[in-house]
């Protein structure tokens, strides 16, 4: 399965790119430009719909000093737009955009450019723009939605297995229930919460207002955790019924866990991009099949260590199981295919090496089931082997009635032998089998505790697809030398990617531009960016750069490269008052 995983992605990896994550596709008017009149509106477009907030657009003008813009809106073309009117009288200069919006699949992106009325002229402006998501916002809110992911795994997949393995009634059953429900709810309030400032980039507490939870509660994302709590309420009358073997499982259960399966799917990366109800339904189900294996094995587990589990129940499981991984391994084919996009993306993009990570932890995850499966065929047939031996010691009465049963006496007989029937509240009696089974259950819920942590920052990172659009979307120079160059001071937020572009790469003077993109993909403005170049073979330099904050990237239209050769270019890049890192790169002079 996992090789016609890798094969599939392999065959369809040249399929043209689609973004799950916003990326800015045009701006109207262009980054760098000069007008000869000033515009009446700023336009932006994006490769899918997106969500504006009250503080999307900030314009500073050639002083640094913000201008007065109308509420940010769509334009007519539709939601992948973002718009703001602009003041009647701007001065001659350059101005600096900062921009930040939602995009559809509720995450975060943001960035700057400059245009120029009139004439260009050097800006004082510093536009911070500001981390994509605040790092103890996005913290919590990530430990929210992973906790959400595991109480959701273990309240379906309990149910699942109470309902389709019938395993004896147990006290450890009901408490696992209870535990899915009340951390799910939990985590939604959480969510629910956080989801203002995760969005404006605010600390926990900077957007605790009534207003923002009204903002919050009317979009998208906010509806559809208002869904999920819906949702929870109806549950836990069923999960009661089914706790007190009242009402069996039945359609209704299973249509209520399609129903929470779905809130993921409507508001994470299957619900923007391309080919979003086939993306929807296959999230889905693979959040689905994730519950019923992974929080089934948490109640198989509860159950083998607190009662007596019949091999019956245990061989049911694991048929369910293997159902369960079928499905995953499908929709897991699907929606690596779009999240990627092409094979480079899988390792040439976090997104990818993230995916492959997960592959790993499922590799191991599926050798653990493999043991499972093999300890479960073995206790199965032991049992068999008990039964028959059991009833070869039953004599059988030769003609006649059977015997009556012998008489209970009400005095209490303190010879006679105990019955060793197991109760099913009681410990399972010790068995090498049953111990074996405990232990490869206990590392499929191991491991599979870490695929969902894998899982839930996957989810949170741009996929391949939308990194090579993002990628794409920046000009080219003909005739221009471009290097991108990686960075990571090890700070939360401090890593990303500097684009330098020397035109035209020619012995004499050129102009050097450096754009810096942060971890999200977007612009970012870092306060400090250095740039130098030596010729080893001639031992000259080094030469600095001198690169200027033009407002949104750091450039120089005078830099002198006075001979031909392979340069060393050494790029030193200041993220705060006391974080910086530097990279070296060659760069080829004609």
């Amino acid at each position: 399965m996992l090789l016609g995983t890798l094969l599939v992605l392999f065959l369809l990896g040249g399929t043209g790119p689609a973004s799950a994550h916003a990326a800015l596709r045009a701006t109207d008017p262009e980054d760098g430009t000069v007008l000869k009149s000033a515009p009446r509106h700023l336009t932006l477009t994006f490769t899918e719909s997106v969500g504006l907030l009250d503080d999307s657009f900030r314009v500073l003008d050639p002083d640094g000093r913000r201008l007065r813009t109308g509420e940010p809106e769509h334009a007519r073309g539709g939601g992948d737009t973002a718009r703001v009117a602009l003041p009647g009288k701007m001065a001659q200069g350059t101005y600096t955009v900062a921009w930040r919006v939602v995009s559809a699949d509720s995450h975060p992106v943001s960035g700057a450019f400059t245009f120029s009325v009139g004439k260009r002229t050097l800006t004082m402006a510093t536009v911070d723009t500001g981390p994509t998501e605040d790092p103890a916002t996005k913290g919590l809110y990530n430990i929210a939605r992973y906790l959400a992911y595991l109480a959701a795994a273990l309240l379906i997949g309990t149910a699942t297995f109470m309902a389709v393995c019938r395993p004896p009634d147990a006290p450890v059953l009901a408490s696992l229930l209870r535990t899915g429900w009340w951390t799910l709810l939990a985590a939604t309030l959480a969510l629910l919460v956080l989801r203002a400032p995760y969005e404006t980039g605010e600390g926990p507490l900077g957007s605790l207002s009534i207003e923002s939870l009204t903002r919050t509660l009317t979009s998208r994302p906010g509806v559809v955790l208002l869904a999920r709590l819906a949702l929870l309420l109806v549950a836990a009358v069923y999960l009661v019924r089914l706790s007190r073997r009242r009402r069996p499982y039945g359609w209704s259960g299973a249509a209520l866990a399609a129903g929470l399966a779905v809130t993921w799917a409507a508001g994470e990366h299957a619900s923007a991009g391309i080919q979003v109800p086939a993306a929807m339904t296959s999230s889905a189900l693979h959040l689905l099949a994730t519950a019923v294996w992974l929080g089934g094995l948490t109640a198989l587990l509860a159950t083998l260590y607190r009662a007596h589990l019949t091999p019956v129940a245990v061989t049911r499981f694991s048929r369910l199981a293997f159902a369960s991984v079928t499905v995953l391994v499908v929709t897991g084919v699907y929606q690596s295919w779009r999240g990627l996009g092409s094979w480079d993306a899988l390792t040439g993009t976090t997104y990818g090496r993230l995916l492959t990570l997960k592959l790993a932890a499922v590799c191991l995850l599926l050798g653990a089931a493999a043991l499972s499966r093999r300890w479960t065929a073995r206790l199965a047939t032991a049992d068999a082997e008990t039964v028959v031996r059991e009833v070869e010691k039953v004599p059988e009465p030769v003609g006649g009635p059977p015997l009556p049963e012998p008489p209970q006496s009400d005095v209490p007989q303190t010879d006679a032998p105990q019955s060793d029937a197991p109760r099913s509240d009681a410990p399972p009696a010790r068995d090498p089998r049953r111990r074996a089974l405990r232990r490869s259950v206990l590392a499929e819920v191991a491991v599979g505790a870490a695929v969902l942590a894998v899982t839930t920052i996957l989810t949170s990172t741009l996929p391949g697809r939308a990194e090579a659009e993002a990628a794409g979307q920046a000009p080219a120079v003909v005739g221009a030398s471009v290097t991108n160059v990686p960075f990571d001071v090890g700070t939360p937020g401090g890593r990303g990617k500097v684009q330098i572009t020397l035109d035209p790469g020619r012995v004499g003077d050129n102009s050097i531009e450096a754009l810096v993109y942060g971890p999200d993909g977007g612009v970012s403005i870092v306060p400090e960016l250095r740039v130098s170049f030596t010729l080893p073979a001639k031992d000259i330099g080094p030469l600095d750069a001198e690169l200027t904050d033009k407002g949104g990237y750091w450039g120089n239209s005078f830099l002198n490269l006075p001979i031909a050769g392979t340069w060393e270019m050494k790029v030193t890049v200041r993220t705060s008052e006391v974080d910086q890192v530097s990279e070296t790169r060659t760069v080829v002079v004609r």
